[in-house]
C-alpha cells in the first residue's frame, strides 16, 4: 500500500484534521541512514509529522522545515516537506541504540534530551516564517502539540508511532494531527478529550492494520466526519550536482581559492540521500568564477 496524508473535517464544527501512514517513507529512510531502530523511531516521527504540516501549506511549492536540537545523543534531527507530499530528512548521529524507557518503548525522548523545536515555513515571501519553543519531552508528538498551542494559538492533538520489526525494518508507521479552531463548542472539546484519552497507542492501532481513516472514523464517531483530500506520500531527495556547486560559491572566493590550491577538487555528499558529488580542479575553477561575478 503506498503511504498518503488525508485531510479531514467534520460537519458544521471547526476542526481540522490530518492523519497519515508512511511506513514505506520511514523504510526508506531507514536503508538511506542505516538507521537503528531507536533512530527509526524518531526520524520517523519527524518525517510524519512533516508529511502532515505539508499539507498545511496554502500552496504546494511551499516549502516546511521541522528541526529538533537537543542536548541527548542523537544532537539533531531535521525533516523538509512541501504540499506534493514530498518528504525527506536526517539525524545527527543515525547509530544511537538506548535502552528501552520506563513504559518499555523506544526511549526517543532521552536520545533527544531538552533542547528546541523549530518550524521554518517558505512561503515564496521574502523572509520565511520561524518559530521556536522548548522541546516539552523530546518524544516529538507533545512536543509539536506545544508548538502549536503556543506560536499558533491552536490547541492541538498530535499522535505519531512507528512500529520497529526485529528485523530492524519498519512494519507501521503514521499519525494524526486534530486542531480545534476558534469557535469551537466547549462541549465538543470536552467529548475529544474523553476519546483522546482512551485511545490505544499509535503503533499499536497500526500494528491492529487500521488506516488513517479507521483511526480517524474511530476518534470521531461522535462527529460527521467528512474526508476531503487524499495525496500520496514519498521520500524524495531533489539534490543534484547544481545545487552542490551552488552551495560551493557561497563559501565566498578565499575558502573556494583554498580548496583549489590545497586539495585541488572537492566531494561533496547530501545530508538527505547520502549520494556524493565530485568536482574536479576544473570545475572548481569554474564556480569560482562564478563566485567573484
Amino acid at each position: 500500500m503506498k503511504d498518503y496524508v488525508i485531510r479531514a473535517s467534520t460537519k458544521n464544527i471547526p476542526l481540522r484534521i490530518f492523519a497519515a501512514t508512511t511506513q514505506n517513507t520511514v523504510e526508506k529512510a531507514r536503508k538511506i541512514h542505516h538507521l537503528t531502530p531507536l533512530t527509526s523511531a524518531a526520524l520517523g516521527r519527524v518525517l510524519t509529522a512533516t508529511a502532515m504540516m505539508g499539507q498545511m501549506l496554502k500552496n504546494v511549492e511551499d516549502k516546511l522545515t521541522l528541526q529538533l536540537k537537543g542536548e541527548g545523543p542523537i544532537l539533531n534531527l531535521l525533516a523538509t516537506g512541501n504540499g506534493k507530499g514530498e518528504v525527506k530528512g536526517y539525524i545527527g548521529n543515525p547509530n544511537v541504540d538506548l535502552p528501552l524507557n520506563e513504559n518499555g518503548k523506544l526511549a526517543v525522548g532521552k536520545a533527544i534530551g531538552e533542547g528546541t523545536l523549530t518550524v521554518i515555513m517558505d512561503l515564496g515571501l521574502k523572509e520565511p516564517y520561524i518559530g521556536r519553543v522548548s522541546l516539552v519531552n523530546g518524544e516529538i508528538a507533545e512536543d509539536l502539540a506545544h508548538y502549536f498551542a503556543v506560536s499558533e494559538q491552536v490547541p492541538s492533538a498530535v499522535a505519531l508511532g512507528v512500529l520497529v520489526g526485529k528485523d530492524q525494518a519498519i512494519q507501521s508507521s503514521g499519525g494524526f494531527i486534530i486542531q480545534v479552531m476558534p469557535n469551537c463548542p466547549e462541549n465538543v472539546i470536552e467529548v475529544l478529550e474523553k476519546r483522546l484519552s482512551n485511545l490505544l497507542p499509535m503503533t499499536q492501532l497500526l500494528a491492529e492494520g487500521n488506516s488513517p481513516e479507521d483511526i480517524l472514523l474511530n476518534i470521531l464517531s461522535d462527529f460527521e466526519v467528512e474526508f476531503l483530500e487524499k495525496k500520496e506520500v514519498a521520500y524524495v531527495c531533489n539534490c543534484s550536482k547544481e545545487r552542490l556547486g551552488k552551495a560551493l560559491i557561497t563559501l565566498g572566493k578565499e575558502e573556494l581559492t583554498d580548496i583549489i590550491d590545497q586539495d585541488g577538487q572537492a566531494e561533496l555528499q547530501c545530508h538527505f540521500c547520502n549520494k556524493k558529488y565530485y568536482f574536479s580542479k576544473q570545475e572548481l575553477k569554474k564556480l569560482l568564477e562564478d563566485a567573484k561575478q
